[in-house]
């Protein structure tokens, strides 16, 4: 765990703690907002001030379920949680009002890779508490077999031993015991080409030959070579995966692994969701592609453009497919909006209300099978990015927007097998009288989601002290925090890793502005606000963009600001000119707008930087 603090601030409470509504769930997906890797990070595009459709002040949410009238003989709600602090102590550092600085970070990507995992293997599991759910730690007190958890008070009996089974350096693994089983082949998945073949992928555009005169060349053209070369590359670095392709018009096409028949949906079936899953599951792709190359190769080179797009039928059978085998990916390329069956969107300017459920229940549905949807659209295409891109944010996926030039290489990058782990669940466990803002249960520990994991992902929370505790936390030298990650690896083995630490406890006014982590602090402030934005929540953002960028010059002020923590300003830049453009002229974003949002969600370090190589944090 990483802290952009050294202490825990007890005085601050968070710019907008008031909100006790959800944002979007955060989960894993590729940062690809700066230009090569070797070149280091850099600031997205500026998406364009002016968009041409007028649009609603908030991005669509599924719709809620009806509330029945309150008689008004019943007793008042109780006020939600967490309780609004008084505004006299909303301070920042140094005591000016300002953003909240306590803020933890974990590299998950580091984290669930046990081949740089220096905790203590332990051979017995994990003693928990019973309230709570934390876990024994060599924080903890045990006293005649009994333990008091040092995050919730409750007194839990432990076995005769057990305290001295922690490790002494607060990081401990519990491994399960395997058995045969259990065993899988590590290239065991599947990946799914689902792309676009209608009518507007016969669009061209003019590209330089060798020759040097320019060609021109269609968008299904484009693909077609972009995915002769993904399969070529996934044939030379990974023969034995699993490899199928799904094709949509006005019906959608399943292909497998070419070497069967072909199955069809269309008509009614494009709006019956149990039967396009049953049908996607259903489908066998038994032939890894070192069997399977030239069936597929002949498949891409006989595509054909025509008719409209029904694109969100084409996912949903992409993704039933890719859920038989855990860890597997599917690649959606489009360039243009559903208008067909299952998730289409209306040609007002409004997007109709069912889509974004859609989407989001199928998101849902994927994290549950862990497979991983990356979504790619043609540039001066309109597909309503907002919505689809839910697919890719829930999942780990990335979204790009491609142009014919650039789809191959965006593919074969989303089509590598880098899945560092599955099934992935991180906790944070903190004492009782901190509470974690715009988490849903609002006390003292918060459950993220998080499903297949890469390297590079990066996850921020921020916490802060409810009023009637701080004069109690004042008085302690040290604070205990818990970062409980269940996971499975690729060798189908499942893991508990617990990281325990304690911090310092300190004012507002006894934290020097230049000791902070900017870093940090900037990435959880790309994908704090982002999700904000994408939750329609953009007055919200925009306080927390406001706050971040004087606490920032206020930095600057007493020390230095490195070029590397200039990017995290930069960022903010970005942020703020989408959320001016929303609130000014009520419009919701543009599928730009809405792929450098996306991106942003995945923010990390500059060391992380999404490199599959490597990347460094502290835990």
């Amino acid at each position: 765990m990483e802290f952009a603090c050294s202490h825990v601030v007890c005085d601050a409470t968070p710019d907008g703690a008031e909100s006790t509504s959800v944002p979007p769930v955060e989960q894993q997906y590729d940062n690809r907002v700066t230009v090569k890797p070797q070149e280091g990070p850099a600031p997205p595009p500026l998406p364009p001030r002016r968009l041409r459709k007028p649009r609603p002040l908030s991005l669509p949410l599924p719709p809620l379920p009806p509330v029945p009238p309150v008689p008004s003989s019943l007793p008042p709600l109780p006020p939600p949680r967490p309780p609004v602090p008084p505004r006299g102590h909303r301070r920042g550092v140094g005591g000016r009002p300002g953003a909240n600085v306590n803020v933890v970070s974990a590299n998950i990507g580091e984290l669930v890779d046990l081949g740089r995992a220096s905790g203590r293997r332990c051979a017995q599991g994990p003693v928990a508490c019973g309230k709570c759910g934390a876990t024994l730690s060599r924080l903890s007190s045990v006293r005649s077999n009994v333990w008091g958890c040092e995050f919730c008070g409750f007194d839990n009996a432990v076995p005769d031993g057990a305290g001295e089974a922690c490790g002494d350096l607060g990081d401990d693994l519990y491994l399960s015991v395997q058995s045969d089983d259990d065993y899988q082949n590590l290239e065991d998945t599947l990946l799914v080409f689902c792309v676009d073949v209608s009518g507007s992928m016969s669009v061209t555009a003019e590209l330089p030959s060798r020759g040097g005169s320019p060609v021109h060349v269609s968008r299904l053209e484009g693909m077609q070579d972009a995915l002769q070369r993904a399969l070529s590359s996934v044939l030379q670095q990974s023969p034995h995966r699993r490899v199928a392709l799904v094709t949509f018009n006005d019906e959608v096409v399943i292909y497998g692994d070419g070497t069967g028949a072909p199955l069809t949906l269309s008509e009614w079936a494009l709006l019956d969701y149990d039967h396009i899953w049953q049908q996607g599951v259903a489908y066998s792709v038994p032939h890894c592609i070192a069997e399977t190359y030239q069936q597929l190769v002949q498949r891409v080179k006989d595509l054909r453009e025509h008719g409209a797009t029904c694109l969100g039928p084409a996912a949903l059978a992409s993704v039933a497919m890719a859920s038989r085998y855990p860890g597997s990916k599917v690649i959606l390329c489009t360039d243009g909006k559903a208008n067909v069956g299952l998730g289409q969107m209306e040609l007002s300017p409004s997007p109709s209300p069912t889509a974004p459920y859609f989407y989001g229940r199928l998101a849902l549905q994927a994290v549950g099978s862990r497979v991983i949807v990356s979504v790619m659209t043609f540039e001066g295409t309109d597909c309503r990015l907002a919505d689809v891109g839910r697919l890719s944010d829930a999942t780990g996926g990335t979204v790009n927007i491609v142009s014919i030039g650039t789809v191959a290489t965006e593919i074969q990058s989303a089509s590598r097998d880098n899945v560092l782990a599955t099934g992935v669940t991180a906790t944070v466990f903190a004492p009782d009288g901190v509470y974690f803002p715009y988490e849903e249960d609002g006390n003292h520990k918060v459950v993220k989601e998080i499903g297949n994991v890469t390297r590079g992902l990066q996850v921020t929370v921020q916490f802060a002290v409810r009023p009637q505790f701080r004069a109690v936390f004042l008085q302690r030298e040290t604070l205990p925090f818990q970062l409980q990650l269940l996971f499975t690896t690729r060798e189908r083995e499942k893991v508990t890793r617990v990281i325990t630490a304690r911090r310092p406890v300190a004012t507002c006014s006894g934290i020097p502005a230049g000791s902070l982590n900017v870093a940090l602090l900037g990435v959880h402030c790309a994908q704090l606000c982002a999700g904000l934005t994408m939750g329609g929540r953009v007055q919200e953002a925009q306080r927390h963009l406001k706050a971040q960028r004087d606490l920032h010059q206020q930095i600057s002020k007493q020390r230095p600001i490195q070029a590397e923590e200039n990017i995290y300003g930069n960022w903010m830049d970005t942020m703020k000119t989408i959320c001016d453009d929303i609130t000014t002229e009520s419009q919701t974003l543009s599928d730009e707008a809405a792929r450098v949002m996306y991106q942003m969600k995945r923010a990390s370090s500059v060391n992380n930087n999404n490199n599959d190589d490597g990347g460094n944090s502290s835990t």
